[in-house]
């Protein structure tokens, strides 16, 4: 197969992409969905995501919790739009740790 005439922009959207295999949340949610029907719904976002919820801190309304997500591949995108659709917002990432792909240019 000749790539000489594809766009390097096309090229690199085919490139093997590095995968989230743990990340560390920071996050504020209200009380209910509670923080176990909360961790499951952010399980649910990827295949075998294991995820560990500690609640920092309590008020009236919110909880602060730390999500420890662990996976093979972490959707990030969707885990973001769940905690959304679930009241929650993002505060930080405190941790990440990912895995390039094997087929990468940059370790040739």
């Amino acid at each position: 197969m000749c790539v000489e005439n594809i766009p390097v922009t096309l090229l690199e959207n085919l490139k093997p992409m590095a995968k989230v295999k743990r990340i560390v949340l920071d996050v504020l949610k209200p009380h209910q969905p509670s923080a176990l029907d909360f961790a499951k719904a952010i399980a649910d976002e990827g295949t075998r995501c294991n995820v560990k919820l500690n609640v920092e801190e309590v008020d009236e309304k919110t909880e602060s919790v730390i999500l420890v997500i662990e996976g093979e591949d972490i959707p990030f995108d969707a885990i973001v739009d769940t905690i959304k659709n679930l009241g929650g917002s993002l505060h930080s990432i405190d941790a990440v740790e990912v895995e390039g792909s094997e087929a990468s240019p940059e370790r040739e």
